[in-house]
């Protein structure tokens, strides 16, 4: 939260957004009286608010609670006016209501009346447009990304579960990766076992070398292959049946959204191998081109947090604990921050974890020395590197210098 100062006269503007109009709300300095107004998500009157709040001749401070990617066009323009933008929590937004109003109701106007009560008490945080700090094209590619890995797996996961099991149950311990599509190359060939079996041993061998890439003994590989088509329980359906060519329909989606992925990739680094930022991230054990990307997408210039209890709160990793007269609760993480980052350092702790020297497995090793195998107590542990993994990343982008895995003495 911000506190200000109002010595100053300043024009306080609460915009409630929506998807199709917006309500504002202005506060002049020294009326009592709101003065409202409803604009629609059209340049006119973007035009037109900016020429009224313009009129006042005064400094103008605008907030906004964030819905969805509505508030984002309506946001640069005003930014590129030479206004003031604050944000306005969602969770403070729907709290402040309950109490003001005494009631669960809302409406647009009633919001808009909110946020000005919170614009005039300083209870909003600093609003970083993306496209005019810069992050827009990594905040694209980041969320992009995320959106082909998971259509990816779910995919996957559509084929495991319905379309193997009808057609060539067997095939799937061959599938080691989801980095790579010879697999899913294979079965677009050789979507039944029938048309496996149907073939001489080595005349499969020969016809199928191509299809799956560079392997390590391919030819043992193959051979498995065929010895498992034929003793397959697979349903007998026809090369050309409709139910063959669904199969190849989903199998050439996923190869499609395999070749998507490896171009993002390629073109995130391409994009940040350039920047310093990028390049002391990817020191950290766990942090890859993906994870780097993710941080600088959803964090911005970690700079502007001038102590890492501070980006700890924004990825909700700060400890919150419930208390009431002589009964305390268990702190734990108050998950009231960005979701995204947050599994993003998950992630990269748990792979840390799992490498060798580095200050992570150590902290990892002793959390849990004193029960292995206690399943509670290995999830407080990866919480712990999760929380340290967010204050390296801070503290190493802040300073200026590469991770180290343990500090001398």
């Amino acid at each position: 939260m911000t506190a200000f100062d109002f010595t100053v006269s300043t024009l306080l503007v609460a915009i409630d957004i929506s998807k199709h109009r917006h309500e504002v709300l202005i506060g002049v300095p020294g009326k009592k009286r709101r003065r409202r107004m409803t604009i629609t998500n059209t340049l006119d009157d973007f035009q037109r608010l900016v020429a009224a709040l313009s009129g006042y001749g005064l400094p103008v401070r605008i907030g906004f609670e964030a819905t969805g990617n509505y508030h984002r066009a309506l946001a640069h323009y005003l930014g590129q006016a030479g206004f003031e933008l604050k944000l306005v929590s969602s969770v403070g937004l729907a709290r402040t209501r309950e109490a003001l109003h005494n009631s669960w109701d809302k409406n647009d106007p009633k919001d808009a009346q909110v946020i000005l009560h919170m614009l005039e008490i300083g209870a909003v945080q600093f609003f970083h447009d993306p496209l005019a700090t810069g992050t827009a094209d990594i905040q694209e590619l980041s969320k992009t990304h995320e959106i082909v890995s998971r259509s990816k797996t779910e995919l996957w996961h559509r084929i495991l579960t319905h379309y193997l099991p009808l057609y060539f149950p067997e095939a799937e311990r061959f599938h080691r990766s989801s980095r790579t599509d010879w697999f899913l190359a294979f079965l677009d060939k050789y979507p039944s076992p029938h048309m496996i079996s149907a073939m001489s041993r080595q005349a499969f061998i020969a016809d199928a070398w191509q299809v799956v890439g560079r392997k390590v003994a391919k030819e043992r590989l193959l051979s498995d292959i065929y010895t498992t088509a034929a003793g397959s329980v697979g349903l007998p359906v026809g090369p050309d049946s409709d139910a063959v060519r669904m199969f190849r329909l989903v199998l050439a989606e996923g190869r499609s959204l395999i070749r998507q992925r490896n171009e993002i990739e390629a073109r995130s680094v391409e994009l940040l191998s350039g920047l310093p930022d990028y390049q002391l991230l990817t020191t950290i054990p766990g942090i890859g081109p993906i994870n780097a990307m993710t941080i600088l997408a959803e964090a911005g210039d970690l700079r502007r947090f001038r102590h890492h209890r501070q980006f700890l709160k924004f990825c909700g990793m700060d400890l919150a604990t419930v208390q009431s007269g002589m009964v305390r609760g268990q702190s734990k993480i108050s998950k009231y921050g960005n979701a995204r980052l947050r599994r993003t350092l998950w992630m990269a702790g748990q792979t840390a974890a799992l490498k060798k020297t580095n200050s992570f497995r150590d902290k990892f090793e002793r959390y849990i020395s004193k029960d292995r195998h206690n399943a509670h107590l290995r999830r407080k542990a990866y919480t712990a590197i999760a929380a340290k993994m967010a204050r390296t990343v801070h503290a190493v982008v802040k300073h200026g210098e590469p991770y180290r895995p343990f500090f001398e003495g």
